[in-house]
């Protein structure tokens, strides 16, 4: 790859529990590229700010947060779940809670928000190339990237996936109130009026409902094969 040639990018945006975290971090280890996970950004983001005690509704706090807190990504050494440290912390099981979820989404409609945190996802592009896994990859921060994925699933089906998880940490949640959280989180994102969760025009569209996790990564990747990276 010359100096010239901009690092690739492959985008994979999508509605919450639709597998993006999983299919993101496989798709980048068979790939060798680096990742993304912009949900555990602001995930950490307010997750932090909860730590000082802010009210998640005071735009310019969560916003000083924002442009102050200290995130980094930490590769499992088993090839499990990449870790997540905020402020030093651990947060990893912390961020992955319906409530993290939730203060995420809330943070993410603030423009300062997302203003503070853009600088800090571009800088993941380096090469050999970055999958980046998130809401608005695709149509807002990485809107010149080659190649586009929005994953999807239905909604029961992604509250099936989620209460397995959250189970499998010993947290009591039901199905149906997951089901709730999730409809509303879907309707909240998608008519935000910053960033709006929505496919870009030019990404390729895969609902994995009834799909296994290999199905669903092996897909993802078809998308690259027409036009390999140089």
């Amino acid at each position: 790859m010359s100096p010239s040639t901009p690092v690739p990018v492959l985008t994979i945006d999508g509605p919450s529990g639709s597998g993006k975290g999983t299919v993101s971090r496989l798709v980048a280890e068979h790939l060798g590229w680096r990742l993304l996970d912009s949900g555990a950004l602001y995930r950490a983001v307010g997750y932090a700010a909860g730590m000082e005690g802010l009210d998640l509704s005071d735009a310019e706090a969560v916003t000083r947060c924002a442009q102050h807190v200290k995130i980094r990504f930490q590769a499992a050494p088993d090839g499990g779940e990449t870790h997540v440290l905020v402020n030093g912390h651990d947060a990893t099981d912390e961020l992955r809670t319906e409530t993290a979820g939730a203060a995420a989404s809330a943070i993410a409609s603030i423009p300062s928000v997302r203003a503070a945190l853009v600088d800090l996802q571009l800088g993941f592009r380096k090469a050999p190339g970055l999958v980046a896994d998130g809401r608005d990859m695709g149509t807002v921060i990485f809107p010149d990237a080659p190649y586009k994925v929005f994953l999807t699933a239905s909604a029961a089906e992604r509250a099936k996936r989620r209460y397995k998880q959250l189970k499998a940490k010993g947290l009591s949640v039901t199905l149906s109130g997951l089901q709730r959280e999730i409809e509303a989180r879907d309707a909240r994102d998608a008519s935000r009026t910053v960033a709006p969760l929505k496919p870009a025009d030019d990404a390729v569209l895969v609902d994995s409902t009834g799909m296994d996790i290999e199905a669903v990564v092996a897909k993802v990747l078809a998308v690259l094969q027409p036009h390999p990276a140089a």
